[in-house]
């Protein structure tokens, strides 16, 4: 058998992506603690990406809404803004796909939510990348909504407009998309004896 060194390279890489994230646990710790306090406060998620940073928030608010580990912890109140292709086609149609996010902020956020954005870099207004989720979060703290952030890369727009932010240090995609699933899966282990 032939070892690809290529592919244990990437492995090794993506593990130490993941491992750094243990360096700077007092960021995540404080989301954790702001996700606890929204659900307490009768609050609910508003969860987007883009791509696999939209998957991702589907996964979230899975995990959240139905069972992580414990089948008999209470339904935790999340929505994914990447949920309804109906409503996105017939907005992106008719007006711009680029506040469609935030046209959902806007109908559905309330006092205590949170909106929860994934974004591998963070977005970035001048070269037109994320729009859409800086858009959105705009219209979060436009309305006293506290937004938290999972990026990467540079951070980008995300990174400085959030009330919280997690940047996982790495310029590779996959390697930052892999980062924050764990971070994620991190966030549901601390949410299972709400």
């Amino acid at each position: 058998m032939v070892i690809d060194f290529q592919m244990t390279n990437y492995f090794e890489s993506s593990s130490e992506v993941i491992l750094s994230i243990n360096k700077n646990l007092k960021e995540i710790n404080l989301i954790c603690e702001e996700l606890k306090n929204c659900f307490y406060e009768g609050g609910k998620l508003l969860v987007a990406g883009n791509g696999g940073s939209a998957s991702d928030a589907q996964h979230f608010v899975g995990e959240l809404t139905c069972t992580y580990k414990n089948p008999n912890r209470k339904s935790l109140p999340a929505i994914s803004l990447a949920n309804n292709p109906s409503a996105f086609t017939a907005w992106a149609n008719d007006f711009d796909h680029l506040d469609f996010f935030s046209r959902q902020v806007e109908g559905l956020g309330k006092k205590n939510d949170i909106l929860f954005l994934i974004s591998t870099g963070g977005g970035d207004l001048n070269n037109k990348l994320s729009v859409n989720l800086i858009r959105a979060a705009q219209k979060a703290l436009s309305m006293n909504l506290k937004v938290i952030s999972l990026v990467g890369k540079s951070g980008g727009e995300l990174e400085k407009i959030s009330n919280l932010s997690y940047k996982v240090i790495s310029s590779t995609t996959s390697h930052i998309q892999e980062a924050h699933i764990s971070i994620i899966h991190y966030l549901c282990e601390s949410l299972e004896n709400i």
